[in-house]
């Protein structure tokens, strides 16, 4: 069953009763409303006087729930998980620390395969909607897929990103520029990634791994390294939730030239359509299921590669 995402945007009281999440009001004439802690898969707290109870705190991850925090901007900052979210978390360990060098590369090779088979559908798709570009385009991303290497040394992921952010949204801005701190649409990109990396890691522990130990990322400071890593052949799915509020927008692509005049707020209802991200349907394994499934479906299949008992990685096709 596909696990609920609740985000709470106003002021409101947390606590639990009877396994319940239980939802007070300031406004007293409004009624409490209960969900069962058992259907929740990601909370968002997005408000300055919301309060939640410790008590709620350990039963939300007593159930594997990951609870991300926002900043004062209203952009997510910070994300609790279960320390214990595998009965055989010990034994798991041992074998995500003792993996070979060799075995994470030709991990990351798949990683960034599948990575770029993804942007390269997307494009695909958005090409046969606006006409932008031909499919002589997009023969140097087959190339590219098909070309990775074990630990991807040639960086064909860079190369591939750099064409695939050139494109994607060339239909609304000429000269997009991915970065964190880059201008809009910016801000939406970086609201979904900070979900889909919550999806991530609350995949992770349920699968018994540590999100530290990566097999690719390697920054000291990054406390989600191999969320960061298993997350990227998922991120074309939270560009084209981005791409589709642009194109529903009543911005035109007559009105913007340049990325510096690009502006689109992030919105509640912005926000909303973002945080459908775990329902989205994908294609894994021959199989249609929630992301959020697909999800657990990949980190299970990356232990067994841990472990010695495969050698694939389950990715999703979009």
């Amino acid at each position: 069953m596909i696990k609920r995402t609740l985000y709470f945007g106003n002021d409101a009281y947390l606590n639990t009763k009877d396994k319940q999440l239980v939802i007070s009001y300031p406004d007293k004439e409004k009624e409490k409303i209960t969900i069962p802690i058992e259907d929740i898969g990601v909370v968002v707290l997005d408000a300055y006087r919301l309060t939640i109870s410790q008590n709620l705190i350990s039963r939300l991850l007593d159930n594997n729930v990951a609870l991300i925090t926002c900043d004062s901007r209203r952009m997510p900052q910070g994300l609790m998980l279960n320390l214990e979210g595998n009965t055989l978390q010990q034994e798991r360990f041992r074998f995500q620390v003792e993996a070979s060098l060799p075995l994470k590369k030709q991990l990351w090779q798949q990683t960034i395969k599948a990575k770029i088979v993804n942007q390269r559908a997307l494009l695909t798709r958005l090409m046969a909607q606006s006409h932008l570009m031909s499919n002589n385009n997009l023969e140097n991303m087959h190339y590219w897929a098909d070309s990775v290497r074990s630990g991807d040394p040639d960086n064909y992921e860079a190369r591939a990103a750099a064409f695939y952010w050139k494109n994607i949204f060339s239909e609304f801005i000429s000269d997009f520029v991915r970065g964190r701190h880059e201008s809009d649409p910016n801000n939406l990109l970086n609201y979904g990634y900070a979900i889909l990396r919550a999806i991530t890691a609350r995949s992770l522990v349920a699968s018994g791994l540590m999100p530290t130990f990566a097999i690719h990322h390697h920054n000291k400071y990054n406390a989600y390294a191999l969320a960061d890593d298993i997350m990227e052949p998922y991120r074309p799915y939270v560009d084209d939730i981005v791409y589709n509020i642009i194109n529903n927008s009543n911005n035109s692509s007559d009105d913007f030239e340049s990325s510096d005049e690009y502006r689109l707020e992030l919105t509640t209802e912005i926000k909303a359509e973002l945080l459908k991200l775990p329902a989205v349907d994908v294609i894994i394994d021959n199989e249609k299921s929630p992301l959020m499934i697909a999800m657990q479906r990949t980190t299970a299949s990356l232990f067994q590669c841990f472990a010695s008992n495969s050698k694939k990685i389950l990715y999703p096709i979009l």
